[in-house]
């Protein structure tokens, strides 16, 4: 019997890095989930980090990261203004927890 990485191996399938834009072998590649919980796998599409940038990644607990980052308007405004608009929500949220 075949062991899950050696059918992996076998697809051929390739993945980008959301890092690094490399492409590399799916086996070589470990997946990302944004919402930090690559345990729930019903309905989702993961992306995927090269084992170096993985590796550089923090993996420590993201909770409402996703949402800050939307509501500080990520991708969508202004370095500055995102910047401002970050630091006033972490601050929020960190006032709210304490």
């Amino acid at each position: 019997m075949a062991s899950i990485r050696s059918v992996r191996n076998t697809t051929g399938e390739e993945v980008v890095c959301i890092a690094c834009g490399d492409t590399i072998s799916r086996s070589d590649a470990r997946e990302y989930d944004k919402y930090g919980d690559r345990w729930d796998r019903e309905g989702k599409t993961f992306e995927y980090l090269c084992k170096p940038c993985h590796r550089d990644c923090c993996h420590q607990p993201r909770t409402g990261l996703e949402e800050t980052l939307i509501n500080a308007g990520a991708g969508e405004t202004e370095q500055p203004t995102f910047l401002r608009q970050y630091r006033r929500l972490a601050a929020d949220s960190q006032q709210t927890e304490s």
